[in-house]
């Protein structure tokens, strides 16, 4: 089939080439002419595993291509994924002025009939307000979808071809017909996975939920905002843990055996951050207080993970003592491994907190260094975990790479002034890191 693909972001781009990949016919649009080129020329704009091998299958197979210009291309397919950037407004509301804009040149530009499926997290009833803005502005038949994604950031390609399930707000037989014809290569598992040899989801059917449109809204914005809930949960866990003497990790485990309950996202740590759970949890709320009610458990939710990064914050200051001319090692800047996205991470937001104190910070990230230069261009970068600790007073961990547990635990100790490791990811045994002679403090272990 074919398909259109507007924005080539994190979910937009992922979407165009997993489509391309199980066969599909793609035109992916974005209004950035460089990043355009760049993908022409098979290079991706930001890291996601797996996703360079697809751009360039895609490419070799001539089902890709890419384009700056909107207008000449509207008409190029019969369904059309709007992929846009949907960034919080100062308020917390998320910022629709794409959406809208995209809408009405859609509208103003087709000439027969179009599926228009909304693929961004957007607050329930956008749907409607893009059917009602295509009524306005537009002549041609349509119908409006909703088709929310589930990917994580690190994992993205493997989300969306073995799915654990694909979700559809459909307002028209016609449109879930269509829906289903495209996703039947991933549904049914029928396709020759890029990504694994051999591929155990291979032939298994993934789940369908199809829903009216507004309840595919909820559930995206749902979804999120209680992932988000078990991480502050656990976070808060955490504390009362130090206090008690009790290990966050063993209780976890006791916890997450309950089958009701599981074990992921229920892992402490320095705070969430990411583009999505921040972004989603405040818009969450937001819709909710905007529809008469006050969510009042996520307004916690979020005030706990504020709270947990300046508790880490805390927990270094304390330790260090007087920041002012201390150098700080940050090994990791990315909001999780896997990416190299830096929006709202806990890192940089401890990172400022110890440069406005007179912190000497030294930072490395495998993947995350170029992304955090844009956002904070005056902090040192070294070019390897090891040469960052180098005469620090303190390491500070915010992102669980892999390969910071292979490093030289005894030459990183050697190399420090002081060696005193702060891991707000609990990466390492505390017995260990004290029997190799470290000063270790993770985050609701005692």
């Amino acid at each position: 089939m074919k398909i259109t693909v507007i924005g080539t972001g994190h979910v937009g781009l992922v979407v165009g080439l997993s489509f391309a990949e199980v066969g599909h016919d793609v035109v992916c649009l974005d209004n950035d002419p460089r990043k355009i080129d760049a993908l022409h020329q098979g290079r991706t704009p930001f890291y996601e595993p797996h996703l360079d091998d697809l751009l360039a299958r895609a490419l070799s197979r001539g089902r890709v291509r890419f384009f700056a210009d909107l207008d000449p291309h509207v008409n190029d397919a019969e369904v059309i994924f709007l992929c846009l950037g949907t960034p919080p407004l100062p308020d917390g509301e998320a910022d629709l002025s794409s959406v809208e804009a995209v809408t009405r040149r859609l509208a103003s530009l087709s000439t027969s009939y179009k599926l228009i499926v909304e693929k961004s997290t957007v607050p329930v009833l956008t749907g409607d307000r893009i059917h009602r803005t295509l009524e306005i502005y537009g002549k041609a038949p349509f119908d409006v979808a909703s088709n929310p994604e589930f990917l994580s950031e690190g994992t993205a390609v493997h989300d969306f071809l073995h799915p654990q399930r694909t979700v559809v707000g459909v307002e028209s037989p016609r449109a879930e017909a269509l829906l289903r014809e495209i996703y039947e290569p991933i549904l049914r598992q029928s396709f020759e996975c890029p990504i694994h040899d051999p591929c155990r989801w291979h032939g298994h059917e993934t789940a369908l939920v199809v829903t009216n449109r507004n309840s595919a809204e909820v559930i995206k914005h749902a979804s999120n905002s209680f992932l988000a809930t078990k991480i502050s949960f656990v976070n808060a866990l955490s504390c009362l843990c130090e206090r008690v003497g009790a290990d966050v990790e063993q209780v976890t485990q006791g916890m997450g055996l309950d089958t009701r309950i599981g074990s992921a996202f229920l892992h402490a740590g320095a705070g969430f951050g990411g583009f999505c759970f921040p972004k989603d949890l405040q818009a969450f709320i937001h819709i909710a207080e905007k529809n008469g009610y006050n969510f009042r458990l996520l307004r916690e939710v979020e005030r706990i993970n504020q709270d947990q990064m300046d508790m880490f914050f805390q927990k270094i200051k304390h330790e260090v003592w007087v920041l002012r001319g201390k150098k700080i090692a940050a090994w990791g800047l990315a909001f999780k491994p896997g990416t190299d996205d830096v929006r709202f991470a806990p890192a940089l937001t401890v990172i400022e907190k110890l440069l406005a104190e007179g912190a000497k910070v030294v930072a490395y990230d495998p993947k995350a260094m170029d992304e955090a230069r844009r956002e904070m261009p005056a902090l040192q970068y070294a070019p390897s975990a090891e040469a960052a600790v180098e005469g620090a007073d303190a390491l500070a961990i915010f992102t669980e790479w892999p390969e910071f547990r292979a490093v030289d635990l005894d030459r990183v100790r050697d190399s420090m002034a002081r060696p005193l490791i702060l891991d707000g990811r609990n990466m390492f045994d505390p017995a260990e890191m004290r029997h190799r002679g470290f000063e270790y403090l993770s985050v609701g272990r005692p």
